[in-house]
């Protein structure tokens, strides 16, 4: 079995996170978590609805983008982070 890899997308009021996650959805690697981390967005979130039930989308207070991805990298599973 090839080791899982955890992408994770921080995202603050981005109108376009939805093509992040379509673009990391359609990776030909085949063992993936895909981890939204929220960081307190205001809008935009309904561009993520489609994509709900195939990612982990998670919500934190606004603290920026690095406080972000350290969220993300807490909560992967994965043996690779991206």
């Amino acid at each position: 079995m090839l080791p899982k890899v955890s992408i994770i997308i921080p995202f603050y009021n981005d109108p376009y996170v939805d093509q992040a996650i379509v673009s990391a959805l359609y990776q030909t690697y085949p063992n993936v978590e895909i981890i939204v981390v929220d960081d307190g967005s205001t809008k935009h979130q309904d561009v993520i609805a489609p994509y709900r039930s195939r990612i982990i989308y998670l919500g934190k207070a606004n603290g920026g983008t690095g406080s972000a991805l350290n969220y993300g990298i807490k909560m992967a599973t994965g043996k690779y982070v991206a």
